[in-house]
C-alpha cells in the first residue's frame, strides 16, 4: 500500500520504476511478433470449442452436463490471470517480467494436450469398456486435462497482452494497434483450428493416433493437438528469441513492504480502488461476455442437432452438422481477422472505441437471435422431408452466414476491451498485469454463470441449445446500450508521468 496526498492507494498501483518500465514504444514488428503468439494458443481454444464439447458426449457424458465440464476453463481463469498478473508486475527473473510465465504456459500446454487427446487411450488402459458409456477413466484424463490446458492457456495470454502494453510505451493508440493485431493473429489461428477440425481424414497425417480406444473422430481430433502444439512452441521461440525484457530490479523500501501482503488481500484491495471507468468497462464485459459463452460453448452441437436434426452418436446428421459449423467457425474467423485490421479505422471514423463496441454489441444481439429463426426454418423443413435428410442449401448457407457475421462484433470483444483496460491502468498509474487479470475476472464470472446455468436451462427447455442463445441476445443489448451512454472515451494522446 502507499498514500499520495493523504489517501490511502491499493496495491495494484505499482512503483514508479515499474511505471516506467518502458517509457518509449518497442518497434512495431517486435509487437507483432509477440501478438503472433496469439496463433497458437487460440489454434487450441478453437479445436475446444469445436470439437471438445461433441468429444465429451461420445465419451458418455450428458449434454446437461458437458457444460459443468467447461467450468473449469472459468475457474482457472478466475484463479491464474490475476495471480500470474500480480506476480508477472513484480518479477525480477533475468528473463525479464512476462517471459517467464509465457515459457511456463507453453509447457503446460504440452503435457494437458497428450492426457486430453490420450484420454480414451489411457481410460481403455485402465479398464473402460469399448461399447459402453459413460467412460468413467477417460472422462477423469479429460477432465484434469482440460483443466491444465485452460491454466496454460491463461498463463499464456494474460502475459502475452501485459507484454504488448509494455511494449507500447504509454501509447493509446500503439496499445489498441497491438490488441488489434493480438485479435488479427487469434483470427488466423482461429482459421488453422477450425480448418483442421473440419478436414475429416486428417488422421491419416499420423496414422498412430487410430487406436482400439480412439475411433476416427478421436483420431483426428489427437492430430489437430500435436499440430497446435507445434504451431504454439514455433511461434513462442521465434517471438521470446527476438525480444529483449528488461530485468526488473526493486530498489525502494516500499516496493519491497507491498510484497508482504497477501496477494488476495491485494487483489480485493485493488477490486475497492477501481476507478469509476474500470468498473464501468468490467460491467459491459460481463455482460458481453454472457452473450458470447452460450454461442461458443454450443455452436457446433446447435448446428448438429438444432439446424441439421442429428443426435449425438447416431446417425450420420450430427457429424455432419459438427463438420458444417466447424465450415462456419472458419468463415467466422475470417470475417474476424478482417474486422480485427479495421477496428482502428472504424474507431475514428464512429467516433470512438466506446460507440464501436456499443453498434456491434446489437449486431451480437440481432445473430443471436436470429438462431431461434434458422432453427425454426429446419424443424419446417424436418417436418416434411424424408427421415436422415440434411437440410437444404438455403438453410445451411444461412447458418454459416450467421457465424460469419459473428466476426464483427467477436473481433471488437477480443481487442478493445483489453486496450481500453491498459489505457485505464496507464492513467492510474496500475501494473498492467495485474489490471488485466483483474479484468479477466468480468470474463470467466460470466463464463461460469452461464455454465452453471445453461445446461439445466436447455434442459428445462427441452434439451435444445436456444435457451442459452436468448439469454445471450439479452445480454448482448443490455451491454451495447450501457457501452454507449456510460462508457468514457479514452484519451487519444499518453499521460505523461
Amino acid at each position: 500500500m502507499e498514500t499520495v496526498n493523504g489517501e490511502t492507494k491499493a496495491s495494484l498501483y505499482v512503483q514508479d520504476s515499474e511505471i516506467n518500465y518502458y517509457t518509449e514504444a518497442s518497434p512495431l514488428g517486435k509487437r507483432v511478433l509477440v501478438s503472433s503468439i496469439a496463433a497458437g494458443v487460440q489454434f487450441g481454444w478453437a479445436l475446444q470449442l469445436s470439437l471438445l464439447t461433441p468429444y465429451v458426449q461420445l465419451l458418455g457424458v450428458p449434454h446437461t452436463w458437458a457444460a459443468f465440464i467447461w467450468l473449469c476453463g472459468p475457474i482457472s481463469g478466475m484463479l491464474v490471470q490475476p495471480i500470474v498478473g500480480y506476480y508477472s508486475d513484480r518479477c525480477t527473473a533475468k528473463l525479464g517480467r512476462r517471459r517467464p510465465f509465457i515459457i511456463s504456459g507453453a509447457i503446460l500446454v504440452i503435457f494437458a494436450v497428450i492426457m486430453i487427446g490420450f484420454a480414451a487411450d489411457f481410460g481403455h488402459s485402465l479398464g473402460d469398456s469399448l461399447t459402453e458409456t459413460p467412460k468413467g477413466r477417460a472422462v477423469t484424463f479429460f477432465v484434469i486435462g482440460f483443466w491444465i490446458l485452460d491454466v496454460a492457456n491463461n498463463m499464456l495470454q494474460g502475459p502475452c497482452r501485459a507484454l504488448l502494453a509494455d511494449l507500447s510505451g504509454h501509447s493509446p493508440g500503439k496499445t489498441r494497434a497491438a490488441n488489434a493485431f493480438f485479435s488479427f493473429f487469434m483470427a488466423i489461428g482461429n482459421v488453422l483450428g477450425y480448418a483442421a477440425g473440419s478436414y475429416p481424414k486428417l488422421y491419416k497425417v499420423f496414422p498412430f493416433t487410430k487406436t482400439e480406444a480412439c475411433d476416427i473422430y478421436c483420431a483426428n481430433l489427437k492430430s489437430c493437438f500435436i499440430i497446435s502444439v507445434c504451431l504454439l512452441l514455433f511461434l513462442t521461440t521465434i517471438a521470446l528469441t527476438s525480444i529483449t525484457e528488461k530485468q526488473h530490479v526493486r530498489s525502494d523500501k516500499g516496493d519491497d513492504e507491498e510484497t508482504q501482503i497477501p496477494f488476495f488481500g491485494e487483489l480485493f484491495t485493488a477490486l475497492k480502488g477501481l476507478s469509476r471507468p474500470m468498473w464501468i468497462l468490467m460491467l459491459v464485459t460481463a455482460l458481453n461476455w454472457i452473450a458470447w459463452f452460450g454461442f461458443l460453448l454450443f455452436d457446433t452441437d446447435w448446428m448438429g442437432k438444432e439446424v441439421y436434426g442429428g443426435k449425438v452418436g447416431s446417425g450420420r446428421l450430427y457429424d455432419m452438422g459438427v463438420r458444417a459449423g466447424s465450415l462456419g467457425l472458419l468463415v467466422n474467423s475470417v470475417v474476424l481477422g478482417l474486422m480485427s485490421l479495421a477496428i482502428e479505422f472504424l474507431s475514428r471514423v464512429i467516433g470512438g472505441t466506446n460507440r464501436l463496441w456499443g453498434i456491434v454489441n446489437f449486431v451480437l444481439a440481432g445473430c443471436l437471435a436470429m438462431t431461434v429463426v434458422i432453427t425454426k426454418m429446419a424443424e419446417h423443413f424436418r417436418s416434411t422431408a424424408p427421415p436422415d435428410t440434411p437440410p437444404p442449401i438455403e438453410i445451411k448457407a444461412a447458418a454459416i452466414s450467421l457465424f460469419g457475421a459473428l466476426g464483427i462484433p467477436q473481433a471488437v470483444t477480443f481487442s478493445i476491451p483489453f486496450a481500453l483496460a491498459s489505457i485505464f491502468s496507464n492513467e492510474s498509474g496500475a501494473g498492467q498485469g495485474l489490471s488485466l487479470g483483474v479484468l479477466n475476472l468480468a470474463i470467466v464470472i460470466p463464463q461460469m454463470l452461464v455454465s452453471v446455468v445453461s445446461g439445466p436451462l436447455d434442459a428445462l427447455f427441452g434439451g435444445g441449445n436456444l435457451p442459452a442463445f436468448v439469454l445471450g441476445a439479452v445480454a448482448a443489448a443490455i451491454s451495447g446500450v450501457l457501452a454507449l451512454v456510460l462508457l468514457p472515451r479514452p484519451p487519444q494522446h499518453a499521460p505523461r508521468h
